[in-house]
């Protein structure tokens, strides 16, 4: 079959940046809309973890695999497609919550739409780019993370501030459904090998081979632990800037989006550019890698949630941002060459399981039940206490990520 041409691959490239783009816009946005949320529905913190962990991960983590399964003997693009439709929806009907039962269940249904979305677009990154350039392909799609979060509290905040809250989820989500046939219009599945029985691969073969591989398990459980860290810190600064740096929304908004656009961003380019550098010599790189990064970053991170004034918090949030964004492109692209490419989706899903089930439904709600505990004692500063505690997590990620660099050259798929 014919190579995609350069032009090409960044047009496919730029596409599913889009896409992930609003995957996490609409599942970040109500971080920054977390306190008028509260205040209109009066909920409490353990609520509002819940409704930013538990409520999205439960059917986005489990519905993952069956959704990549599918895609993997059919066709990608048509799952994310329809994937991307039923999340913005969702999004927007959380704009029409009455109650905490009502806007759990639309936070389920933005889960269930987005549980098709990720593991079918790393598998076409790695249909469309070959081994060597995999890692920064993965990066630049990854910069969906941070770009989505900031566009999520920079939009959220001025809309909330100025108009209302719940507008801010009708505007996003409505912005997200008429994306998608635009997205199906311009991306094509690669060709791939037809139906035979050796490539109709049951995912209880997937999970058998997955199961069989240290590696695997010990990158999947370190990114989950790396990530109750990362998304509950993305789900609870913006409460913690307006409660304990008194931050308005707009400037909460300003404050975290500055943060991603740089440190984020930066973070998983460099990822990425080590992972394609190193990880080629020495495989051991796509993790170790990430390993020494974890553990860099998180008395930095502390540091910067006791600080006394929002400019010295900001600056010393800078670099850990970085670096705890830099395992995205090589451990992602490790994940992708433990299966045969047939099973790519498959494996990218059951890494996102673990990863997602952990870390997305268990950061949020983990930290703002910890502040609910706390609250009794320390008030409004409640929170800067639960989040302090929560990043120590990035060490138990660093020395799982080290762990794990020690099989994959034994556990790699060419």
């Amino acid at each position: 079959m014919a190579e995609p041409t350069p032009r090409t691959r960044g047009v496919v490239l730029a596409m599913l940046l889009l896409v992930y783009t609003f995957n996490f816009l609409d599942r970040q946005i109500l971080s920054i809309l977390a306190q008028p949320v509260k205040k209109d529905l009066g909920l409490d913190d353990a609520q509002l973890g819940m409704l930013g962990g538990l409520a999205f991960a439960a059917l986005y983590s489990t519905l993952a695999i069956p959704l990549a399964l599918l895609a993997d003997r059919t066709s990608r693009t048509w799952v994310i497609t329809v994937s991307l439709g039923v999340w913005s929806g969702f999004t927007a009907l959380c704009g029409f919550a009455q109650n905490f039962t009502q806007m759990f269940l639309f936070r389920l249904g933005v889960g269930v739409g987005e549980a098709g979305g990720v593991a079918p677009s790393y598998a076409l990154i790695s249909d469309y780019f070959p081994p060597e350039r995999r890692a920064r392909a993965l990066s630049i799609y990854s910069l969906g993370i941070p770009l989505g979060a900031a566009g999520g509290v920079l939009l959220g905040g001025y809309i909330a501030q100025n108009v209302e809250w719940r507008t801010g989820f009708i505007v996003v989500g409505l912005a997200g459904v008429a994306i998608a046939p635009i997205f199906r219009l311009v991306v094509k599945d690669r060709p791939r090998p037809a139906a035979t029985v050796e490539n109709q691969v049951p995912v209880s073969k997937v999970f058998a081979i997955l199961a069989a591989k240290p590696g695997f398990w010990l990158m999947a459980f370190g990114a989950a632990a790396g990530s109750m860290c990362g998304y509950g810190v993305a789900f609870w600064l913006p409460s913690l800037m307006q409660r304990s740096f008194a931050l308005s929304l707009v400037e909460t908004g300003q404050f975290f989006g500055a943060l991603l656009l740089t440190g984020g961003v930066a973070g998983i380019l460099l990822g990425g550019w080590l992972g394609d550098r190193l990880g080629p010599r020495n495989r051991r790189w796509y993790a170790l890698a990430p390993a020494i990064c974890y553990v860099a970053g998180a008395p930095l991170f502390i540091a910067g949630v006791l600080a006394n004034s929002w400019p010295i918090a900001f600056a010393l949030f800078l670099l850990p941002q970085a670096l705890v964004y830099v395992w995205l492109g090589p451990v992602l692209t490790a994940v992708q060459h433990l299966v045969p490419a047939h099973m790519r989706a498959t494996a990218s899903a059951s890494f996102l399981l673990i990863n997602n089930l952990i870390g997305l439904g268990l950061g949020s709600w983990a930290i703002g039940s910890l502040s609910k505990a706390l609250t009794p004692a320390y008030g409004d500063e409640a929170l800067r206490y639960a989040i302090a505690a929560g990043l120590c997590l990035y060490v138990v990620a660093g020395a799982l990520m080290a762990l794990a660099s020690r099989f994959l050259q034994r556990d790699w798929v060419d």
